[in-house]
C-alpha cells in the first residue's frame, strides 16, 4: 500500500518527525516499508511510503487505520476528521429505514443511499492529487470517489444507475435483498462477460431484478455511465471466506473482492458513506440525498481478555534502564498508555495489577489471548528496548542417532555424485500414483494432494533441469510421504528417494560410451548399504501402487535380513520417460527412511575380525548361462563349493550379443581366494576352479568361454 506523508500529517503531527525515525518505528511496529517513493505534483514533490502489512492486519489497510498505528508507535494524538464527528441526520430516521433480513454471517452489514441531481462526476483537484501520491491515475469519474473512500477509510462502496433500477421494477419504491443464485443462472457483468452461477453464489437484487454479484462485480444493466442522474450507493460488510469462495468459483476477483478478502469491520461506514456524500455535493450543490436501507446482524458482546503485570514481566523482560545497574521493567503506567493509544478499552485493578482490556471489532482477528496483548504493548514499547538475554545452558546438545545416521547417507550418496533437493510436499491432483490424499480446501490446483511418493517431484525437477541444458542429474530427497491406512486413517512416513542414470557413460577415452546397465545401477544402491553395514536380498516384484512410475519387468524389492520391506529399485518406465521426454536408462529407488534407521540402530556393536597376513589371489571366470537363473543362485552355490578360502564373489561384466544365443547371457565373475593360515598356491586355485567349472556345467547346464 503507497501512503502519502503529507496526507498522513493531516491526521498526525509528523512536520518534526525525521523521515529515518518513521520508517524505523513502523518496521519496528510491524509494518515493513518496502521503497521510498518521491512523486512531483505540479512541480511540487512529496514523498510516499509503500507499506506491506501482515495479513492479520487488514484494520491497517486504510489512511485513517495507519494513521491511527503511526500515531500510537510516535505517542502522540491522532487528529479526527471533521466527518466522523458530525451529527448525521439519517441516524435519527434508521427506524423508518427498509431493512435487508440478514439471516447469516455471509454479509454483517448493508446500508444503501440514494442520490438524485446529480449532474457533475468531477472529482475536486486536491482529491486528483491525492490518489496520484497514493500511486493511483485519476480519472474524473466516481471511479475517483471509489478509490479515495477506499484509500481514506478502507470501504469499498459500489454505484449503481437508480433510474435504470426503477424502470427495470416498474415504480418508484423497491426492496433491496441478498438472495443465493439459481443453478445455471446467467449474469452479465459491467465488463461485458457472462458468468454462469449457482446456489453458492449470492446476488443483490431489486425486486428480484439481479443488481451484483454480492460483494464483487455490478451487471452492465444496473451500472452507472456520463449520462447517469442519479445513484443508488452501497456500502456494505461481507464475510471474507464467502468472497473468497465466490471468487475462486466464477474465476473473478476484482478490487472490490480483493479488499474484501482480507476482511473488513463496521466501525465507521455509515461515517464514511457521509463522508462520501460530501465529496458528491462539491460539485453538485442541489444534490438530493437520503438513506434507502439499512440493516445489520445483531452485534455480538465485545471480547474481554485479562492481562496480568506479572505475565508482562516475565514475557517481555526487564526494559534497558539509564544507569544499568538495577533491573527495571515496564511501568504500568506505559501498559495503560499503549492499550489506549492502540484503541483498546481497558478497566485497571491496581491492587493485584490486573487489566480487564476490551478488544475492539477491528481487531477480533489477530487479538485472542493474553500473549497477543503483551506482544502488542512491545511493539508499541519498541522490542529494542528491552535487554536482550540468552538462557543459560549448562550442556551443549548432542546429535541424535537419526541426525547421524541421516548425515551418514547423505555424506555416503553425495560421495557417489548425487545432488540433495528439496521440494513441496503438496502436489497436483493428476500425478502417476492415484492414492494421493485430496485437501479439502487447496489454495490452488497446482497444490491440491499430499503426495504420496517423492518421486514424481524428482521427475519433474530432472525434466525442468533437462529443458535448461543440465543434463545428467543424479539426485536424492528426504521427505514425508502420506497414504491413507486400513483404519481410515492418514498414515505419515520418512521417505529417501532418488534418481540416476540416462547419460552415457565412458570408462576410457578411446572407447565408446555406454549406458548403465541395470545391475551396474543396482550395485550403486547395494554400496549405499554396505558402507551402512545393513545386510540386504532383493527380490523380483510388479509394483501395484507405483506401477505407473516403474518398469513392470525391472523392478526389484529391497529386504533387510528379518524380512522387513526396505523399499523400491528399478528403472523408469518407458510411457513416463516418453512423456517426460526423458533416458529410459532413468532408475529409481525409494526406501523407507524408518526401517533404515532402526536396523541401522541393532548395528551399534561393532564386531571386529582379524585381518589376513596372506595374500589374495584373484580369478575371472567367463561363462554363457541362461538367463532364467538368478545370479543369487550362482553365488550361493559357488559359496557352497568353494572352500573357506573362497572369500568374495563379484560381477565383473554381463554381456548380451550376436554370438551369444538366445535367452542366454554371458557373465564374467571375480573369485577372491584367500586363507588365514598360509599362503595359497596356483595349483589349490586350480582345483577349486575347475570344481566351480565343473558345478557350472552340470548343474546349471552353462558353457565356459576361454
Amino acid at each position: 500500500m503507497q501512503i502519502s506523508l503529507k496526507w498522513i500529517n493531516e491526521l498526525v503531527d509528523i512536520e518534526r518527525v525525521s523521515l529515518e525515525e518513521l520508517i524505523e518505528k513502523l518496521t519496528l511496529g510491524g509494518f515493513e516499508v518496502e521503497e521510498i517513493i518521491e512523486v512531483e505534483i505540479q512541480k511540487e514533490k512529496t514523498i510516499a511510503l509503500d507499506i506491506s502489512t501482515t495479513p492479520n492486519r487488514s484494520d491497517s489497510l486504510s489512511i485513517q487505520g495507519i494513521s491511527l498505528e503511526i500515531a500510537a508507535l510516535l505517542n502522540k494524538k491522532a487528529k479526527v476528521s471533521d466527518f466522523t464527528t458530525s451529527i448525521f441526520s439519517w441516524e435519527r430516521s434508521l427506524r423508518g429505514l427498509k431493512k435487508i433480513i440478514l439471516t447469516n454471517l455471509h454479509c454483517t452489514d448493508f446500508v444503501a443511499v440514494t442520490i438524485e441531481n446529480i449532474t457533475d462526476f468531477r472529482s475536486p483537484k486536491w482529491l486528483k492529487q491525492k490518489l496520484i501520491a497514493s500511486g493511483l491515475m485519476p480519472e474524473d469519474t466516481l471511479v475517483d470517489f471509489q478509490n479515495y473512500l477506499l484509500l481514506e477509510t478502507g470501504y469499498p462502496i459500489e454505484f449503481y444507475d437508480l433510474d435504470q433500477i426503477l424502470k427495470k421494477v416498474n415504480g418508484s419504491e423497491f426492496q433491496l435483498e441478498l438472495i443465493s443464485g439459481r443453478k445455471n443462472q446467467e449474469f452479465l457483468g459491467n465488463n461485458q462477460l457472462t458468468y454462469q452461477l449457482d446456489e453458492s453464489i449470492l446476488i443483490l437484487t431489486a425486486q428480484d431484478f439481479p443488481l451484483s454479484i454480492a460483494g464483487i462485480i455490478p451487471t452492465l444493466n444496473s451500472a452507472y455511465s456520463k449520462t447517469t442522474k442519479s445513484l443508488l450507493i452501497e456500502g456494505s460488510i461481507f464475510n471474507a471466506a464467502k468472497i473468497r469462495q465466490q471468487s475462486r468459483r466464477l474465476g473473478l476477483r476484482t478490487d472490490r473482492s480483493s479488499r474484501y478478502e482480507k476482511s473488513i469491520y463496521n466501525t465507521n461506514l455509515l461515517n464514511a458513506l457521509y463522508r462520501l456524500v460530501c465529496l458528491l455535493r462539491i460539485a453538485n450543490p442541489n444534490l438530493i440525498c437520503q438513506l434507502h436501507t439499512n440493516s445489520r446482524v445483531v452485534k455480538q458482546k465485545p471480547k474481554s481478555l485479562t492481562l496480568n503485570y506479572e505475565t508482562i514481566q516475565k514475557v517481555l523482560g526487564p526494559i534497558k534502564s539509564s544507569n544499568g545497574t538495577s533491573e527495571e521493567y515496564l511501568p504500568s503506567s506505559v501498559i495503560t498508555t499503549a492499550l489506549e493509544g492502540l484503541q483498546f478499552t481497558i478497566l485497571m485493578n491496581d491492587q493485584n495489577t490486573k487489566w480487564i482490556v476490551e478488544v475492539p471489532d477491528f481487531r477480533t482477528n489477530d487479538i485472542e489471548r493474553e500473549i497477543d496483548l503483551i506482544e502488542e504493548i512491545g511493539r508499541f514499547y519498541g522490542f529494542n528496548n528491552f535487554l536482550t538475554r540468552l538462557p543459560k545452558l549448562n550442556q551443549i546438545g548432542m546429535e541424535d542417532f537419526a541426525y547421524q545416521i541421516r548425515k551418514k547417507v547423505t555424506s555416503c550418496l553425495i560421495n557417489v555424485g548425487f545432488n540433495e533437493v528439496i521440494q513441496y510436499s503438496l502436489v497436483p491432483s493428476q500425478t502417476y500414483l492415484s492414492n494421493e490424499i485430496k485437501l479439502i480446501n487447496p489454495l490452488v490446483k497446482d497444490y491440491s494432494n499430499l503426495r504420496a511418493s517423492l518421486l514424481p517431484n524428482l521427475l519433474k525437477a530432472v525434466e525442468e533441469n533437462n529443458k535448461n541444458g543440465t543434463l545428467g542429474l543424479e539426485v536424492f530427497e528426504y521427505g514425508h510421504i502420506f497414504s491413507n491406512s486400513e483404519l481410515g486413517t492418514i498414515h505419515e512416513e520418512e521417505s529417501l528417494a532418488g534418481l540416476f542414470g540416462g547419460t552415457k557413460l565412458k570408462s576410457n577415452w578411446s572407447n565408446s560410451s555406454y549406458s548403465l546397465t541395470w545391475f551396474e545401477a543396482k550395485s550403486k544402491l547395494e554400496e549405499l548399504f554396505q558402507k551402512l553395514n545393513l545386510i540386504t536380498y532383493w527380490q523380483y516384484s510388479k509394483p501395484i501402487k507405483e506401477k505407473n512410475i516403474f518398469h513392470p519387468y525391472r523392478t526389484a524389492e529391497i529386504y533387510f535380513s528379518d524380512h522387513s520391506k526396505v523399499g523400491l529399485f528399478g528403472q523408469i518406465h518407458p510411457l513416463v520417460a516418453k512423456t517426460l521426454n526423458l533416458s529410459r536408462e532413468i532408475y529409481l529407488f525409494e526406501l523407507n527412511f524408518e526401517s533404515i534407521k532402526k536396523e541401522a540402530q541393532k548395528n551399534k556393536l561393532i564386531i571386529f575380525q582379524d585381518y589376513s597376513l596372506y595374500p589374495k589371489i584373484l580369478k575371472d571366470l567367463s561363462f554363457i548361462i541362461s538367463k532364467t537363473i538368478s545370479f543369487e543362485d550362482l553365488k550361493k552355490s559357488f559359496y557352497f563349493n568353494g572352500s573357506r578360502v573362497l572369500k568374495e564373489i563379484n560381477l565383473l561384466d554381463e554381456y548380451q550379443g550376436s554370438s551369444i544365443p538366445e535367452n542366454h547371457t554371458s557373465l564374467c565373475v571375480q573369485f577372491v581366494f584367500q586363507s588365514e593360515n598360509q599362503t595359497l598356491t596356483n595349483k589349490q586355485i586350480e582345483k577349486i576352479l575347475n570344481s566351480l567349472k565343473l558345478l557350472l556345467i552340470d548343474k546349471f547346464n552353462a558353457e565356459i568361454r576361454v
